[in-house]
């Protein structure tokens, strides 16, 4: 008997859809990786193209960063753990805790030098934005030449942080010179003013108020700001100049104001090279400690007595000092200075 050989049906190589409860076809999961879109090439180039930037934007900052930490954050550090010990540059520092602190607010030349840099800072950082800002309104006048007379104005800020102006000025206070051929012209006290510890302040203060071209320069930016229709309103309704200038120059620039006034103080604080060159005639810091300011007294004490650990205790002092007057001049502006609605 012959046999018949059937062979079995292979399976179907497409999926049967499945019917669903409602008489349609039910989805049917394809296989893996079956119907994804492929992935974008740019996508997997994208996070190496943000690393490579990355990289060069941190070696471009490298020199800076090196500097910073070397120069600045190193010895920032340092002399915050000086400030804690005996440390005179040659022997390894010896830890003392807060001696350096305790004879610090004991030494009556710290007193001293802690009266005259207030002196200072109250007299000269008013006196020199009063004659910035005089300056800059009268150079904001359309006036010919007037190029000229900004460029000027500006030249005693690029020179007057230098020696030679430092010793110049020295000159010109000293006995016999043109301060005092002046006075004698109008009858008062003979004598310079270089040797007389009560009078040698001001004529640091009169070097600084000279120096007054970089705020100048920053209160003609804030005047140009000043919309011209305030003015020709306030005049049409009879304001006076003086109503014009307290009513709508000094609101509307009060922002520059108070860059000028934190940027200045900050300055008057750190006063050393005019201060120990003027005053230095036998003295470090002029006669009788006339001009003894806070950094002079530091440099006294860091280099000429050796005894850095208490220089770098009177160094954060003066931080700790600059950072409270910062604080409460950003704490004040919310009285007396007038931003733009969304520009705080």
């Amino acid at each position: 008997m012959d046999a018949a050989v059937t062979s079995a049906p292979t399976p179907a190589t497409h999926p049967v859809p499945a019917t669903g409860p409602d008489g349609g076809t039910a989805p049917v999961a394809s296989p893996s990786g079956a119907g994804r879109p492929p992935r974008a090439a740019g996508r997997t180039a994208r996070p190496h193209r943000a690393r490579r930037e990355n990289l060069a934007g941190y070696l471009f900052m490298s020199p800076w960063i090196a500097g910073f930490l070397l120069l600045t954050a190193g010895p920032m550090v340092a002399s915050l753990y000086f400030a804690f010990t005996d440390y005179n540059l040659f022997d390894a520092p010896k830890w003392i805790g807060l001696d350096n602190f305790t004879e610090m607010f004991g030494d009556p030349r710290w007193r001293t030098s802690v009266e005259i840099t207030g002196w200072y800072v109250v007299i000269g950082t008013p006196l020199k934005l009063a004659a910035a800002l005089g300056v800059a309104l009268l150079l904001n006048q359309s006036r010919r030449g007037q190029g000229f007379y900004r460029a000027a104005f500006y030249a005693p800020s690029l020179i007057g942080a230098s020696v030679s102006i430092a010793i110049v000025w020295r000159a010109i206070f000293s006995d016999g010179a043109a301060v005092d051929r002046t006075q004698q012209l109008f009858g008062l006290d003979a004598g310079g003013w270089i040797g007389d510890p009560d009078r040698i302040i001001y004529a640091l203060v009169a070097l600084t108020v000279w120096q007054f071209g970089a705020p100048m320069v920053i209160f003609l930016a804030g005047l140009k700001q000043v919309p011209r229709e305030l003015y020709e309103a306030a005049q049409v309704d009879g304001a006076s100049p003086w109503r014009r200038f307290w009513h709508i120059t000094l609101p509307m620039i009060s922002p520059v104001l108070f860059f000028n006034v934190l940027l200045e103080t900050i300055h008057s604080f750190q006063i050393f090279g005019s201060a120990y060159i003027i005053g230095s005639q036998g003295n470090a810091c002029g006669p009788a400690d006339g001009t003894l300011v806070y950094t002079c007294y530091l440099y006294i004490q860091g280099f000429e007595n050796s005894r850095m650990g208490l220089a770098s205790a009177m160094a954060w002092m003066l931080l700790l000092a600059v950072g409270l007057v910062t604080a409460v001049l950003f704490w004040s502006q919310r009285r007396w200075v007038h931003y733009e609605e969304g520009a705080r």
